[in-house]
């Protein structure tokens, strides 16, 4: 869905109240206006319930209050915001800080893709250069035309390359050494350029695909890269992205395990291509299929295994209070998985309403990073539910041998990959590495490495 399409200039306000009931009373006024069929004491009820379950404070200053609805009609959002400079008191906010914006989601209840819509709004308004733009803006008018331009990707960063010798001559190479291997695409690190990808003319014919953590502006990229992979990079080596960036090429279909892959990559942020690596992706992974093609379950969405492969990566890194921690996701195939688990705790996540534990629900990450602590693995639905958190795996496998090092949370994803059709996804608390596993077999998929190390 196109977001710059649910932003209304009738909807976008200057807010002059203390707290954030009367602030969301202001929004709810130019919000319901034009539908009688919506009642504002209702629609107020439901947000504040929903604050009160689980915090829409996105920090930054930014709030994203939600709630689901009748909203009649063709219609299947309705997004209000509101500025205050002064700044309004919040629970999750710091006393100083404050929250400055707030952009309150009214979604129709037979939208299918509420999920998806929210984490998107959340991604690009916890940006705090839009952030700084928007309450810098003059006018509401100005506010108006920043969110309309950056809802609809004309201010998403690009990737931009300066065009200089050594990077002509690595692209070029590039196209030869593809044509020269019979590779089925160049496969390009945008990270290797710190801020924008500007390429202007991209001289390669062969068909390219961007692999960025950024939002990449489709204005900018037409033309140039037939598809675009977004997968954060938490390293500086040259190819730190490569294993992730193809799993998740692998499950949107835009690659397949009988393409090979020319890379050209270099030093994140250097702002200069050095490397070539031609990847056969059949061969890098034929120890993962053992002989099947199927690497993401049928139960299992692709964005969801994409969402809980970048908490995965973010816990691994930042840990827990400058600790680090050691946590297990278990993925796909639910009902035979709970066959083989029990729990360790009482279920945190016990009697809340899915869309609220889905995994794509962008609040949830903070609350999946706090209970990574608890010992045991999160069992998570292919549509992204997480069920249970705390559990203990008891499924068997003496067939498969780990390498030397890895204890029982590694011992357990590749056991309960063997037992199901799901897919585990381990993260070790003493090297930070993450590794998939899919039938036993393990894939590192982020080794958490020296910094400027080849």
């Amino acid at each position: 869905m196109r977001l710059e399409k649910i932003i209304a200039r009738s909807r976008i306000v200057e807010l002059g109240s203390p707290d954030v009931t009367s602030a969301l009373e202001e929004l709810l006024e130019v919000s319901v206006s034009r539908f009688p069929n919506l009642k504002q004491d209702t629609l107020l009820k439901g947000l504040l319930q929903r604050e009160s379950t689980m915090t829409t404070y996105l920090g930054n200053g930014v709030a994203l209050p939600h709630v689901r609805v009748r909203l009649g009609g063709d219609r299947r959002y309705i997004l209000a915001v509101g500025r205050s400079i002064a700044g309004i008191k919040h629970d999750g906010s710091k006393p100083e800080d404050g929250i400055h914006l707030i952009f309150m989601l009214l979604a129709d209840e037979r939208a299918r893709d509420y999920l998806n819509v929210l984490a998107a709004i959340a991604r690009l308004i916890d940006d705090p250069v839009l952030v700084a733009s928007l309450l810098a803006a003059p006018k509401l008018d100005d506010v108006y035309e920043r969110l309309h331009a950056a809802f609809g990707g004309v201010t998403e960063r690009p990737v931009q390359a300066r065009q200089s010798r050594m990077n002509r001559m690595m692209i070029a190479e590039a196209e030869r050494v593809a044509r020269g291997t019979a590779c089925n695409a160049i496969m390009v690190f945008g990270d290797t350029f710190d801020g924008a990808l500007e390429l202007g003319h991209w001289p390669a014919k062969t068909k390219s695909i961007l692999v960025t953590r950024n939002l990449a502006d489709p204005a900018q990229t037409r033309g140039k890269f037939a598809e675009i992979i977004q997968v954060r990079s938490f390293s500086n080596q040259r190819i730190a992205q490569l294993r992730s960036a193809i799993v998740v090429g692998l499950t949107r279909g835009i690659i397949s395990f009988k393409d090979r892959l020319c890379c050209l990559a270099g030093i994140e942020g250097s702002n200069q291509f050095d490397t070539i690596v031609a990847v056969d992706v059949g061969r890098e992974f034929q120890t993962l299929l053992t002989h099947n093609t199927d690497l993401l379950p049928d139960d299992v969405k692709p964005e969801v295994l994409e969402r809980i492969v970048a908490v995965a990566s973010e816990l691994a890194i930042e840990g827990r209070e400058g600790k680090p921690v050691g946590c297990l996701f278990v993925v796909g195939d639910t009902p035979r998985v709970e066959k083989l688990i029990k729990p360790l705790v009482l279920n945190p996540f016990y009697g809340y309403k899915e869309e609220d534990r889905n995994i794509l629900n962008p609040f949830m990450d903070e609350t999946v990073k706090e209970f990574s602590s608890i010992d045991g693995a999160f069992i998570i639905r292919g549509d992204g539910v997480v069920m249970t958190a705390g559990s203990l795996v008891q499924a068997a496998d003496n067939e498969h041998d780990l390498p030397p090092g890895l204890g029982s949370r590694h011992a357990a994803a590749a056991a309960i990959s063997v037992a199901t059709n799901c897919i585990a996804i381990a993260v070790s608390s003493s090297t930070g590495q993450v590794t998939l596993f899919r039938r036993g077999v393990m894939l590192p998929l982020m080794e958490k490495g020296t910094p400027g190390k080849v």
